[in-house]
């Protein structure tokens, strides 16, 4: 079993060996820690909240331990919920239906599509800004007009903590205290900072966070929406059906819908997915993160100058160089088409990146924009290459795509083509 494999620590990834995988930000490769709890639960496997015996109170132990260990990893307040999604995207969509009726949010382009397209009409969006300073200014400017004349409606600014495009972090603690004083709550999309950087709900100033599991090196479908239980529980369930019921009578609207995370967390849960996610969070809480900070660091400043070094090689960014990030860098080869870059990279040096818009479309193409003024030529794709870093990235990783994209460059790919729609957002 993986728990008694030498020399493997909860916090070694699992490989293809080969394989480069780069494609962190996307969908970070399983750590030991999630998959030796996978192990170790599957020969309890039973149902959750839904039986007496041994091995469903085992399932049902493991599970709201898992709940925990996320509460413990973002630091949950006493009064917060922390309910289990899917995915980010999940975990924003069920924030968006319990918003009280009038809610006005405030969000930036620069965001992901998931912290994008939930939220109703009404909506504000910001332009993306040059710099941190500029979104604190637009975000007060926006604020003061909202409130302007005494209005009382809700208000809620969300923003990511760093960009699944540039890896820039956003000036989140900085934009949650000019929401305070405008009366407004924040929500933090996590799915990028927390893979990178310790979390923490008070010094973020968030009164809501998502997390994606498969990003923080658990599998997929499993995710988190933490935060304030005011509004999460006097809104209708996200999904109605078994577990977010505690009374359903004879009458059609005789029900009475459960207290707490359940209300929200219909049907059989993901299991395995909270299970594993707990691990993972709980290994890190256990790490030495200002250890694993220092080391990727040294990585992306050793890719970025790799990436630099190279002819026609422009890298995207909304803060500028500067701007402290976590390890994801997108880039553009100037006269070659990002997908027939990424495609050889897989295909002949075995380095797996993403290309595309990312599903950040308004800002990919801001981006783009600018790496084809700040290089002077027209033949700059319309899409871009994003190589991400994280546990299991080494320097010979960094070098061998670095050494790979010097030889495509050299060698030369077909001209750009258009962006065909299905690969414009790939998962």
């Amino acid at each position: 079993m993986l728990a008694t494999t030498p020399g493997r620590g909860p916090l070694d990834v699992l490989g293809v060996p080969g394989q480069v995988n780069l494609d962190y930000a996307a969908s970070a490769p399983c750590a030991v820690a999630a998959a030796t709890a996978l192990a170790e639960l599957l020969p309890w496997y039973a149902s959750v909240h839904r039986g007496a015996g041994a091995l469903s109170q085992r399932c049902t132990l493991a599970y709201e331990e898992a709940r925990q260990a996320v509460a413990d990893f973002v630091g949950a307040r006493p009064d917060d919920l922390v309910i289990f999604t899917r995915n980010t995207t999940d975990a924003l969509n069920l924030l968006a239906r319990a918003l009280p009726a009038g809610a006005t949010v405030i969000t930036f382009e620069g965001e992901h599509h998931s912290n994008l397209l939930p939220w109703p009409a009404g909506t504000v969006r910001l332009p993306a800004p040059a710099t941190p300073d500029d979104a604190v200014r637009s975000l007060h400017a926006a604020l003061t007009e909202l409130t302007r004349g005494n209005d009382t409606r809700p208000l809620v600014v969300s923003v990511t903590g760093a960009s699944n495009v540039t890896g820039e972090r956003w000036p989140v603690a900085v934009l949650s205290a000019v929401a305070r004083r405008h009366g407004a709550r924040t929500v933090v999309d996590a799915a990028q900072l927390a893979p990178h950087e310790p979390i923490d709900l008070d010094e973020l100033g968030a009164d809501y966070l998502a997390l994606s599991g498969h990003k923080l090196y658990a599998p997929f479908g499993a995710g988190v929406l933490v935060g304030r239980g005011d509004w999460l529980e006097a809104a209708s369930p996200y999904l109605a059906g078994g577990g977010a019921s505690a009374y359903v009578g004879a009458a059609t609207h005789d029900i009475r819908w459960a207290d707490g995370p359940a209300r929200h967390e219909a049907g059989t849960p993901n299991l395995f997915g909270a299970v594993t996610l707990g691990a993972v969070c709980a290994a890190l809480q256990e790490a030495d993160r200002a250890v694993l900070r220092a080391r990727e660091q040294t990585l992306l400043a050793r890719l970025r100058e790799g990436l630099t070094a190279l002819p026609g090689v422009a890298e995207l960014s909304l803060f500028g160089p500067a701007a402290p990030r976590v390890g994801i860098v997108s880039f553009v080869v100037a006269g070659m088409d990002s997908a027939q870059v990424s495609a050889r990279l897989g295909r002949e040096h075995g380095i797996g990146v993403r290309d595309g818009l990312f599903c950040a479309h308004p800002l990919s193409r801001r981006l783009l924009a600018g790496a084809a003024a700040r290089l002077g030529r027209r033949d700059v794709p319309p899409t871009a290459v994003r190589a991400s870093i994280g546990l299991g990235t080494t320097a010979e990783h960094v070098d061998r795509l670095v050494a790979a994209l010097g030889e495509i460059i050299a060698d030369g790919v077909p001209a750009v083509v258009p962006v065909p729609a299905h690969r414009s957002c790939r998962p």
